[in-house]
């Protein structure tokens, strides 16, 4: 069934079957969570994720799309997204670390990050990494049918930017369902009561990266690694949520 925008719905089996993948996208997430300490390699963080896919007969959702050579996107400090696992590459104390990590199940994506300190972080670290979960809950607490789209950027950018930071514009998050990305696009920026509105069935994958500095990034020259051009330091949290007859579900929530 198609909304407008050629957005797909999802009926209550493909529903399911996101739920399980989302299950476990997000119970990986928290092992990998309790496993980045000092020390670790970010090759090690990958190959914890694809073990535990393989555990519960998932398949990885981002290995080989468009080339990424990783089932983990691992990204540091001011890193904001699509960081390459290295198995030379290990978390020091104070860092803190985007794990970004989606699985499949049955032919159906879920999609999920979060950010975490690594030992003993800084106070300015960790209301950064606060403050951008909860421009994410901000965002998700909007999701209903009849709400808009900008509805969910517009509660994002009000709590980041309350907090004196700056959201990302050139990554934003997206519709997800038989494919990881699908329309509708979600920024984490807006303004309320404008866009596409939302109904019961769609999928959303919500997630906004919450800057130190300004919104602008770069890529590095790997090709994949999006950092901050000013060199600060970023977060990011993401939740697979679907839209329903009254209200939403977080499908990654564990």
């Amino acid at each position: 069934m198609k909304s407008e925008a050629l957005i797909e719905l999802k009926g209550p089996a493909e529903i399911g079957w996101m739920r399980e993948a989302g299950r476990a996208t997000g119970e990986t997430l928290q092992l990998l969570a309790q496993a980045a300490q000092p020390g670790v390699s970010t090759g090690e963080l990958d190959r914890i994720a694809h073990a535990e896919l393989k555990k519960r007969k998932a398949k990885p959702a981002f290995l080989g799309y468009r080339g990424f050579p990783g089932v983990l996107c691992v990204s540091i400090n001011q890193e904001v997204v699509h960081g390459i696992p290295d198995p030379k590459r290990k978390l020091a104390e104070g860092d803190i670390v985007s794990l970004d990590f989606g699985a499949i199940v049955r032919g159906y994506y879920a999609d999920s990050a979060i950010t975490v300190g690594v030992g003993k972080i800084s106070d300015a670290a960790a209301k950064l990494v606060k403050t951008t979960r909860e421009s994410m809950e901000r965002g998700i607490e909007t999701v209903a049918p009849g709400s808009r789209l900008g509805d969910i950027g517009a509660a994002v950018q009000k709590h980041a930017e309350a907090g004196g930071y700056s959201v990302v514009r050139t990554f934003v998050g997206h519709g997800i369902g038989r494919n990881l990305h699908e329309d509708p696009a979600i920024p984490n920026f807006g303004r309320a009561g404008t866009g596409l509105r939302l109904q019961a069935g769609m999928v959303l994958a919500i997630e906004p990266m919450v800057n130190v500095g300004g919104p602008e990034v770069e890529t590095l020259d790997d090709g994949w690694t999006a950092v901050t051009k000013d060199g600060k330091w970023s977060a990011h949290f993401e939740h697979t949520v679907a839209v329903t007859a009254d209200g939403h579900e977080v499908l990654t929530a564990v």
